[in-house]
């Protein structure tokens, strides 16, 4: 069909009306200049194109990333067309105003659009509109972030018409998901934080949202944007740190608390330890619905920091005052000195395996003391006569050396109580110790196998 008009007589016509057109007529402003003929249905098809130049940020505290994209659509005008030939051009620019253009928003926008604006439009020779503009996206993403900083994450971006049904519009991709991930890629602006892994997009004919009328459909198309964190930065800053000082703290066992003040020592770590946290606080994400490990990690190093303290305190107290504590109650005994011990590596002392300490001393005495005199009456076969002095100098001697031997066997006994104790002392701290590289071991591998996911999870970029 011929054009009556060039393309440029076309724009200057076309921006003089400020009024907005209709849903009836997409093209008011062009219809007393071109041939065209009758629109048949009543339903547009629109084409989205979808490309990601830039991943700005995405914030700990709201849960919003912050991308720059640039979104394309296109949509034909059925019987408009001109010859590119008698018209002098195949393509116009059109003010945005002066077409109908249609509503897409995306679901996920939480904020305004802070891109630069396009104020035109292209318009081809066959009808096709292409509508071209940036959008800087801040919009809700739900995140997973258990494994931080080895988190991935898939946010989604949902592109519908705000008030036009599946039967007024259906949206189209303009490319296949794998070209936007390309095209992505190729113009991919920054290399900051996030690495952009895949781009899925499908379609949903199937949204169905309430309005006037009540249920009906709406056609959507869905992207699904795959962003995994550089861990780089969180690993040289938190994990390394915290690793370290911790480690210090394994290694501060090995001196001897008998000679050497530990408590001071490792009170300087966790105000240390302390400090760190609070300066790499903002960091941390703080929003999720779980706590990330690296969270679980930090709280249990400053944990095992202080009991490691509050175990120093007491085997140093057992060490400096054990002589005059009580005896072991006998399910303390079995349950650390046997037990306990035997799992740690400590066994029952030779001291204690040949010590066995002696429950009735008067008993003892009295049958040592038949017992020689049983062997002096053999020995000399003579009845012995005693005077009823010699009798009294032997009670009296007997006493004597009764209560000698109950004052050794209280010196005895107190010591065998103090070798207990301190045994107690060296079995916790063995038992701690042990904590402490269990910890570090399992922490270790931990790191290590989300990091080798996160490195494998890179499939495409």
């Amino acid at each position: 069909m011929a054009a009556e008009t060039t393309g440029e007589g076309a724009a200057l016509a076309a921006s003089n009306d400020p009024e907005i057109p209709d849903r009836d007529h997409p093209w008011p402003y062009l219809k007393d200049m071109f041939e065209f003929i009758e629109v048949k249905g009543d339903s547009y098809r629109l084409k989205c194109l979808l490309c990601l130049p830039r991943v700005n940020a995405i914030s700990a505290f709201k849960n919003s990333p912050s991308n720059l994209k640039k979104h394309i659509e296109d949509w034909n005008i059925e019987g408009l067309k001109w010859d590119p030939v008698e018209c002098g051009t195949d393509r116009i620019t059109l003010p945005r105003k002066t077409l109908w253009r249609p509503d897409i928003v995306m679901n996920e926008f939480i904020s305004d659009n802070k891109a630069p604006k396009t104020y035109y439009v292209y318009l081809y020779n066959n009808g096709k509109v292409e509508d071209r503009q940036p959008v800087h996206v801040i919009s809700s993403c739900n995140m997973d972030i258990y494994t931080f900083p080895f988190d991935i994450q898939n946010c989604t971006y949902t592109f519908g018409s705000y008030k036009h049904t599946i039967r007024d519009i259906q949206i189209l991709f303009s490319e296949p998901a794998e070209a936007t991930f390309q095209q992505s890629l190729q113009y991919m602006e920054t290399k900051g934080e996030w690495q952009l892994t895949d781009i899925i997009a499908r379609k949903n004919a199937n949204a169905t949202y309430f309005n006037m009328d009540g249920l009906d459909s709406w056609d959507e198309l869905v992207y699904h944007v795959v962003l995994k964190r550089r861990p780089t930065l969180y690993v040289v800053n938190l994990l390394i740190p915290s690793y370290c000082l911790i480690t210090i703290d394994l290694f501060s066992f090995l001196l001897p608390p008998q000679n050497v003040d530990r408590s001071t020592f490792k009170m300087t770590l966790i105000l240390g330890y302390t400090v760190f946290l609070l300066l790499m606080n903002d960091l941390l994400p703080v929003t999720g619905d779980t706590i990330p490990l690296i969270n679980v990690f930090f709280s249990l190093c400053l944990v095992l920091m202080v009991a490691s303290l509050l175990e120093t305190i007491v085997v140093t107290n057992i060490l400096c005052g054990s002589s005059d504590y009580p005896p072991l109650p006998n399910w303390v005994k079995v349950l650390f000195l046997h037990y306990l011990a035997r799992m740690v590596c400590l066994g029952q002392k030779p001291s204690d395996q040949n010590y066995a300490p002696q429950k009735n001393t008067n008993d003892i005495i009295s049958c040592s003391s038949e017992k020689e005199i049983h062997q002096i009456r053999k020995a000399i076969k003579t009845p012995l006569i005693f005077d009823e002095q010699d009798l009294k100098e032997l009670r009296r001697l007997h006493e004597d050396l009764l209560t000698i031997r109950q004052q050794v066997d209280k010196h005895f006994s107190s010591d065998q109580n103090s070798v207990e104790w301190k045994h107690l002392g060296e079995v916790i701290d063995r038992f701690l110790f042990i904590l402490y590289v269990v910890f570090l071991t399992v922490s270790l591998f931990t790191i290590l196998l989300f990091w080798m996911y996160w490195y494998s999870f890179d499939k495409k970029a």
